[in-house]
């Protein structure tokens, strides 16, 4: 299965311990799994890991949110534009940004008992999901969509549904 290229920025406060390029490559692959228009290494995505400052700054600049998040996407094409490139391989087309914050991934796997890897791969393939076009916050509908193929895309990694009640 092919994934969108990534394009990776890891702050040094995310532990060198951990291989966060292969979680990151494994997120994409998956999400290219349960959302075919992702399944094309011509589209270009920059992850950016940062810390929870720059993740702040960012929120308040472009989301009027003066308080850090988990993950934020910016994408640089339309749903029907996603649709366009992945009928239509070619050179790389950038399908936009996504910055982790790691404190408030490390706080919010600690909350829900998982481990920060497998928080980060669920922020991953749920940013991926937004750059495609996806969006939870549009309708109860478009969010049971998104978060089935989230639970599809973790499960093929390994990785428990997150919305299953604990």
């Amino acid at each position: 299965m092919s994934a969108p290229t990534l394009e990776l920025d890891i702050d040094p406060v995310w532990p060198a311990s951990t291989d966060w390029e292969d979680i990151a490559a494994r997120a994409a692959e998956a999400a290219g799994s349960v959302a075919p228009e992702l399944a094309h290494e011509h589209l270009l995505v920059s992850l950016v890991m940062a810390d929870d400052e720059e993740v702040h700054a960012l929120n308040k600049q472009w989301r009027a949110k003066d308080k850090p998040t988990n993950v934020l996407s910016f994408p640089m094409l339309s749903r029907e534009e996603v649709l366009a490139a992945a009928a239509q391989p070619g050179a790389p087309g950038m399908l936009g940004d996504l910055i982790l914050a790691h404190g408030v991934c490390t706080r919010e796997a600690a909350d829900k008992g998982i481990t920060v890897e497998a928080h980060a791969a669920h922020l991953i393939v749920h940013g991926l999901l937004h750059l495609a076009g996806y969006d939870h916050e549009t309708g109860e509908d478009d969010a049971a969509e998104m978060e089935a193929l989230e639970t599809k895309a973790l499960a093929l990694m390994g990785i428990a549904d997150p919305y299953a009640a604990h």
